[in-house]
């Protein structure tokens, strides 16, 4: 299995953008299939370094090459890229 974590900082007075974003992101869980797990998380202490992160489990790298290519989810992750100022990734086997 493969946890795919994500982490984004998002430009000053974006909040309402990030909310929009999360809820989208959100919502791909149960539609697209190849998502078996799906937790997103806002930062809650002031200093960190990211806003808001995505930790998901996909059966292997392909799995996870098609929810990355999948439409629903290229249509979330536009607003997603418009908003935020630094992405930060990390893929590995569990």
């Amino acid at each position: 299995m493969i946890r795919h974590v994500i982490m984004w900082k998002f430009n000053a007075g974006e909040e309402e953008n990030m909310r929009k974003f999360l809820a989208g992101l959100q919502a791909l869980d149960g539609v697209i299939p190849e998502i078996l797990r799906m937790e997103i998380g806002v930062n809650c202490k002031d200093g960190n370094n990211f806003d808001a992160c995505l930790i998901a489990d996909f059966e292997d790298l392909d799995a996870l090459e098609r929810y990355k290519h999948d439409p629903r989810h290229v249509a979330v992750s536009q607003l997603c890229k418009s908003i935020r100022s630094a992405r930060g990734a990390v893929d590995f086997e569990v």
